[in-house]
């Protein structure tokens, strides 16, 4: 229940924009060829923007599926030299304004979990 409550608080003060920006940015990379392989990372992050609280974030490889390997770890450091760096910075920036006030702090907390997932996307998944 105070999941439930707490992810309808976050959709409406900026989770909505928030994941919103994160499948725009999903589809502006399946326009692009070379966008295409982190496009599911992608849109899983914006799945989790949407209603982040209840759920986390885990690497395949500790839930026995199949890992990402080597072309996995290269696709995370291209991620990382063009997007993901500042795309976390923005996260943490937002995050750190939110935890000033003790209200802000759950949701600080969920992007600072926004700004983790955006550094090296893909060869994670999303568990309740």
């Amino acid at each position: 229940m105070v999941s439930l409550i707490l992810n309808v608080l976050w959709f409406v003060l900026g989770g909505f924009a928030a994941g919103l920006a994160w499948m725009i940015g999903g589809c502006v990379l399946a326009l692009t060829i070379v966008g295409l392989p982190w496009v599911p990372a992608v849109f899983r992050i914006g799945i989790f923007a949407f209603a982040p609280f209840g759920r986390h974030v885990v690497p395949r490889e500790a839930l026995g599926e199949a890992g990402t390997g080597c072309l996995g770890a290269l696709l995370n450091v291209v991620w990382f030299v063009f997007a993901g760096w500042y795309i976390a910075l923005a996260h943490l920036i937002i995050g750190a304004a939110q935890a000033i006030t003790l209200i802000g702090i759950p949701f600080a907390i969920q992007h600072f979990k926004l700004a983790g997932l955006a550094l090296a996307p893909v060869g994670k998944t999303l568990r309740p």
